[in-house]
């Protein structure tokens, strides 16, 4: 899979899971069971982190720079927000390439997060599984955490 259809992927995943988080937050408002809302939310959190480490790693990949890779990762907290950077992406050379995983006369393949980038990337089952069980300690935190909006309240 290459870059380009690794964001795509995960950025027309993110925005239909917001489709189904906000339609199971609708139906909850009309008297449908909340479990609805359960499901599309922990659904929604797994893309969101997904999309996440999909930003980043293309954004390293393909040299985008912090802002342009921060903003990336950003945008998911906005509901639909990563279709039109998807699109826009897509209408230049921001996605072209293979993955890089041989060092090149460029001097920032000398910088460490390059050299960690590559060593993962030509690992990519030792890649995946790392991603897996950091995703999943992550959403696992954010799940006894609770719902976002009561992070914040005094009990």
């Amino acid at each position: 899979m290459t870059p380009k259809k690794l964001f795509n992927l995960f950025a027309k995943c993110e925005a239909v899971t917001w489709t189904l988080l906000i339609s199971a937050l609708l139906l909850r408002a009309v008297a449908v069971d909340p479990i609805l809302v359960t499901l599309a939310g922990g659904t929604h959190g797994a893309i969101f982190l997904g999309y996440a480490v999909a930003a980043l790693l293309v954004g390293i990949n393909q040299r985008w720079g912090f802002g342009l890779t921060a903003l990336a990762m950003a945008l998911a907290i906005v509901p639909f927000a990563t279709i039109p950077l998807e699109q826009k992406l897509n209408s230049g050379s921001k996605l072209l390439g293979d993955w890089r995983k041989n060092s090149s006369d460029d001097p920032r393949d000398k910088f460490w997060i390059d050299q960690l980038f590559r060593w993962f990337i030509s690992r990519p089952v030792f890649l995946i599984l790392v991603l897996i069980v950091s995703l999943t300690a992550i959403f696992a935190f954010l799940l006894l955490l609770g719902p976002p909006d009561q992070w914040f309240r005094d009990n």
